[in-house]
């Protein structure tokens, strides 16, 4: 699977509009059994809500695109909360929203804002990460080229996850599966070819998104 956006983790969260509650729970789901099993759970948690509406997407392309309005009027919750999902380009997640109806009828836009803004404010308050495919490097190096390579290192893309310091120093580097020959590159250039790069495993890795 390519890197992909997803929640930080499982949570929800709550807004009022016009007196209904509005209740939006989301969880990461690898595969629709499990898009399923969640809906389910919280259509068990809350079984005197109005309505339990849902969508979800599975698939690295999306090809599982799966929504329900529960009794709302037709397109006026599933399709607004898969479009939020949609526009932030998430994978592998499933909202729900629970309506608790207050009394006051909101009309079919003011339904459609409504379970759009659940899920998009759930968003907010839960966070956002991309799952970056990365890869696992080492570099060997001298004592004597270690304090330009090791800030040069800093200032750049590459993280650095640890430094052993023996007979030679050794530096544990994180580099995107993408970046990895443009790594080499960077580092034979760095270090005038005088280092030995070694390739460990491959390894998934979540970055906060802040935009």
């Amino acid at each position: 699977m390519d890197n992909f956006r997803t929640i930080k983790a499982e949570g929800n969260h709550e807004i009022i509009i016009n007196k209904s509650r509005f209740i939006c729970s989301m969880k990461r789901t690898d595969s629709e059994a499990e898009a399923q099993q969640f809906i389910a759970d919280i259509k068990a948690e809350h079984p005197k809500a109005n309505h339990n509406c849902f969508a979800y997407l599975i698939g690295n392309t999306n090809s599982i695109q799966r929504m329900s309005d529960d009794g709302e009027p037709s397109g006026t919750a599933g399709v607004p909360m898969l479009e939020v999902l949609k526009k932030q380009q998430l994978k592998n997640i499933t909202a729900v929203v629970t309506r608790y109806f207050g009394g006051v009828k909101l009309g079919a836009g003011g339904l459609i804002r409504a379970y759009g803004s659940s899920v998009s404010e759930a968003l907010n308050a839960i966070g956002l990460v991309e799952k970056q495919m990365n890869q696992l490097v080492s570099i060997d190096t001298s004592y004597h080229l270690s304090g330009k390579l090791q800030n040069t290192l800093a200032q750049s893309s590459y993280l650095i996850q640890s430094i052993d310091y023996t007979d030679t120093v050794l530096f544990h580097c994180i580099v995107k599966v993408e970046d990895i020959e443009q790594f080499k590159l960077d580092v034979t250039n760095w270090t005038s070819a005088q280092a030995v790069i070694t390739l460990g495993d491959k390894a998934w890795m979540e970055m906060d998104i802040t935009d």
